[in-house]
């Protein structure tokens, strides 16, 4: 594998600073930290889909690192990943087990974590004497010994799709699990940006100012915003149909109005698209409760003008007049609850 400098890397955040939000304080601390040890990372994959490590692995072009081996294992020292390390079978087990003996270690979760039977529906490893760990024995084991606790995408943040009615295997999200402070980066899946800001944060010694669901408040707006308000589509004619060109789907079951995050300003694929740019709606997938409260994600007009689907009517009047009705209780009472 082909390995690149820190100065290389540095380079790479310095170019993407105003993109990934980085301040001149933070680019300072960065570079004191890329001149010593960098931190060892352990990435536990629990009940998900793999699409928070491919999403992570797109983010990366010729600008910096080529590819997240280089970013990842040359200057974060990704010490385990199972869909990433070259390592495998015993010697894989081994080296996690280096690498979180001792102190000075962030741990990054990707998935929900099963409970139910004891948590025997997601195993992660096996030991050389033949005992199974589970993701929830392990996740139980290192999160309140990690220096961090990263929960990638939504199914870690909140439980996700994995926790969806009627939830079959008792999927919790790591801070309900293990009750550590966790620092969310939801989305199904996150945006790449969101992770590597987060890391270079990490890595200055900065530790992210979170809303109320443990998000960065930087890249999540610190409960205020929300994707509706920043939507270039907002003032717009509504859509009554989809491939309608250019106008506000908020009429189809668009959840942009009860959705925190920067995707209308930061984009996807490197700054070529969006949800809402590609005609789809917003479905709401960075927020606790995913999917099962903002189910059915489409509204349609049945027989006699009815209107079906689309959850609940936000109260946005379309021109910023109104209060958009959406509370956002962000008590534990609802991640608990949700977690069930």
């Amino acid at each position: 594998m082909k390995g690149i400098g820190r100065r290389d890397f540095l380079k790479y955040c310095v170019g993407s600073a105003a993109v990934l939000g980085l301040d001149l304080t933070v680019m300072g601390r960065l570079q004191k930290a890329l001149a010593g040890a960098h931190p060892t990372v352990v990435w536990l994959n629990g009940a998900n889909c793999t699409g928070c490590t491919v999403s992570l692995a797109n983010r990366i072009s010729s600008d910096g690192p080529t590819d997240i081996a280089d970013l990842l294992i040359n200057y974060i020292d990704l010490a385990f990943h199972p869909n990433l390390m070259g390592a495998s079978g015993d010697l894989a087990v081994q080296t996690l087990h280096n690498a979180t003996d001792g102190a000075g270690f962030i741990l990054a979760v990707d998935g929900g974590i099963p409970t139910a039977f004891g948590g025997h529906t997601c195993m992660l490893w096996t030991e050389k004497d033949g005992r199974e760990v589970t993701a929830q024995e392990a996740v139980l084991d290192l999160a309140p010994r990690a220096i961090a606790t990263l929960c990638i995408g939504t199914c870690a943040s909140f439980g996700g799709v994995p926790a969806g009615d009627p939830n079959p295997t008792g999927i919790k999200s790591v801070r309900e699990l293990t009750g550590v402070k966790t620092i969310n980066i939801p989305g199904c899946p996150t945006h790449p940006d969101w992770v590597v800001w987060t890391v270079a944060q990490l890595l200055a010694g900065v530790s992210p100012s979170l809303d109320g669901d443990g998000r960065p408040k930087t890249l999540f707006s610190g409960d205020s915003k929300n994707i509706h308000d920043r939507c270039p589509r907002r003032e717009r004619e509504e859509a009554d149909t989809f491939g309608q060109e250019g106008q506000c789907l908020k009429e189809l079951g668009c959840k942009g109005p009860r959705t925190q995050g920067d995707c209308p300003t930061r984009l996807w694929n490197g700054g070529t698209n969006w949800c809402i740019g590609a005609n789809s709606i917003c479905l709401g997938c960075t927020e606790a409760g995913f999917p099962d409260q903002f189910s059915p994600f489409y509204k349609y007009e049945g027989v006699g003008g009815e209107d079906h689907g689309g959850g609940e009517d936000d109260g946005d009047d379309h021109d910023g007049d109104k209060d958009d009705g959406d509370d956002h209780d962000r008590d534990d009472d609802r991640h608990r609850d949700y977690g069930r």
